[in-house]
């Protein structure tokens, strides 16, 4: 998997709660901007829209170490997202057949690396932004 190297850095701050806030502002900035449903266009597939709205509803499954961790990554997912030509690795779904899974690798301005996951539907061929992690290992200090 080719990486895309960002220009940011991961969103700031020391706790959930601090970066929560910082990770709603920047997403409010891109949902103001739209009069449905939140979206960005990418490049790699040829400024067709991704859809945000999965992503949260994906986060808010996970436990408040795992969205802290994701979070952080919010920012530089987006800019991967809109700029990057790189060829993702693409899966098809297990669960469902009707849905190709692309993951883009990318690396901060700071050498970190994490993983951001487009779904598609074959049926309506609508892209949605899943997730995003970082691929280093937990820390044993928690």
């Amino acid at each position: 998997m080719e990486l895309y190297q960002t220009k940011l850095s991961k969103l700031p701050g020391t706790d959930y709660h601090e970066i929560y806030k910082t990770a709603e502002n920047f997403y409010e900035g891109i949902r103001s901007n739209k009069k449905r449903r939140p979206y960005i266009r990418s490049k790699y597939f040829g400024n067709e829209k991704i859809f945000l709205e999965l992503f949260w509803r994906h986060l808010h499954e996970k436990n408040v170490w795992e969205r802290e961790r994701r979070l952080k990554f919010l920012n530089v997912a987006i800019e991967l997202l809109k700029k990057s030509k790189c060829r993702p690795e693409i899966v098809i779904n297990l669960n469902n057949h009707s849905e190709i899974l692309y993951r883009f690798g990318g690396i901060t301005s700071i050498g970190e690396v994490f993983v951001v996951q487009v779904k598609e539907s074959k049926k309506s061929g609508q892209k949605w932004f899943m997730s995003v992690f970082p691929i280093n290992k937990r820390k044993s200090s928690r």
